[in-house]
């Protein structure tokens, strides 16, 4: 077994066979038309293979024959992929991917964390891998600026992070998210949620309510906030706005904006911010803000307020309750020397429902409450569940026990619902509990 080393051939382990793959792939990118397209056709694989084959000849590099097959194949995936985490992305099982170092990689498999036994040949190697992923973006990292957020061809959402920042190396996470969009009857079937709060998130987008999906990291507000989406009639105009784009709507009237971030130091950047006031200019029918996570509450805010009813966003927060405390401190970072009184009763003005979603403790994901903002009560916010998660303790195998339940409360909205030809049975919300088990939260 030989590799090369600066070029030259030497003698070495298996261990080496990282290192030999990536200087080869590194010489036969140098050697490849600048016009060629990395696409795995026929044509560019027979290309990368005769020049693969002429640099083997000129470093004078042996591989083992029970070996060639596989470095070919991990070849092209340096090359006109992603290295070594291609494989893992090409799992379908697997939904997110952590590079922690060069020597460290976690994946997550059916909500369980692990390590993958993927490695890197070096931090040279992940920044490579950033780079591949950023550049057709026209995005940029560095010393200047280490944190950067992009996406892959299929959508999935990627975070990196370099030196200095990086301490022990540069460091890359991936969501991954399905080829095929989830629709609410998948969520039915992993158990997120159940038929009649279907029924009435579906009743609610149509109606136009202003809704809110919150939530802890990881706990697919993403991909809840697309199947609230899908509901949206294909008659109204559709503004989404991301900070990396992943929504992912089948409607034909869709226009969709992210930001964008300097691509190279000293260049402009367009914040959410900006996103969402350029909208307003769009002519939209429905605003899908696919984070709220600074003074871009405001403005989104306003926008719900005027006119833009049934527009859409999410938000990092634990709960319903905090999630109002979430927005009242995003809408203070705007700017805006407003009282807390009156940035609480724009709240309560333009946000209808909460939509809490979870990641339990046995990686599972469900709505554990619907919540309805039903008005104020001097200072204080006026909630109602309309439906909430009951746990019920564990299985044998470590799984949560629950069952969704209806709050008790009939909606204050349910007016709003007839309107637009949604008559939901008062069954749906009471259940088969008495009257005296629904609840106000104040």
């Amino acid at each position: 077994m030989e590799t090369v080393k600066n070029g030259v051939a030497s003698t070495a382990s298996d261990k080496n066979l990282d290192s030999m793959r990536l200087w080869l792939a590194q010489k036969i990118e140098t050697s490849l038309p600048k016009t060629l397209t990395l696409d795995r056709t026929p044509q560019t694989i027979k290309l990368i293979q005769e020049r693969y084959q002429l640099a083997r000849q000129h470093a004078k590099i042996s591989i083992a024959p029970a070996d060639e097959k596989q470095f070919f194949e991990d070849l092209l995936d340096e090359i006109l992929g992603f290295g070594p985490l291609e494989r893992i992305l090409s799992d379908e099982d697997v939904t997110e991917v952590m590079v922690n170092r060069a020597d460290l990689v976690y994946i997550e498999k059916k909500g369980r964390l692990t390590e993958s036994g993927v490695t890197f040949v070096d931090d040279a190697h992940v920044e490579r891998v950033i780079r591949k992923i950023i550049e057709p973006l026209g995005r940029f990292v560095g010393r200047d600026s280490p944190l950067v957020d992009a996406r892959l061809p299929d959508g999935s959402r990627v975070n990196a992070v370099v030196s200095p920042c990086a301490i022990d190396g540069p460091n890359i996470t991936i969501r991954k998210f399905s080829r095929n969009p989830f629709g609410i009857q998948d969520l039915i079937n992993f158990g997120s949620i159940n038929e009649d709060m279907a029924k009435f998130l579906e009743a609610c987008v149509k109606a136009k309510l202003n809704i809110v999906v919150s939530g802890g990291t990881g706990s697919g507000k993403t991909t809840l906030l697309n199947v609230l989406s899908s509901f949206i009639p294909d008659g109204d105009r559709i503004v989404t706005i991301e900070d990396a784009a992943e929504l992912s709507l089948l409607q034909r009237h869709v226009v969709r904006l992210e930001t964008k971030k300097p691509s190279k130091v000293g260049d402009s950047e367009v914040t959410i911010r900006d996103l969402v006031i350029n909208s307003l200019r769009m002519r939209p029918e429905r605003i899908v803000v696919g984070e709220c996570r600074g003074g871009e509450a405001l403005d989104m805010l306003q926008a719900m307020n005027t006119g833009h009813d049934g527009s859409l966003t999410t938000i990092h927060a634990n709960n319903p309750r905090d999630t109002i405390s979430r927005l009242e401190t995003l809408v203070l970072m705007a700017g805006m020397d407003l009282p807390l009184s009156v940035v609480r009763k724009q709240i309560v003005s333009a946000v209808n429902l909460i939509v809490q979603q979870a990641r339990l403790r046995d990686g599972s994901r469900k709505v554990t409450n619907i919540t309805e903002i039903t008005g104020m009560e001097g200072e204080v916010v006026v909630m109602q569940d309309i439906f909430k998660f009951d746990e019920q303790g564990e299985t044998e195998d470590g799984k949560v026990k629950g069952e969704f339940a209806p709050g008790g409360m009939r909606p204050n909205c349910e007016e709003r619902l007839r309107n637009y030809g949604f008559n939901l049975p008062a069954t749906m919300f009471m259940g088969n509990r008495a009257g005296g088990l629904s609840r106000r939260m104040r």
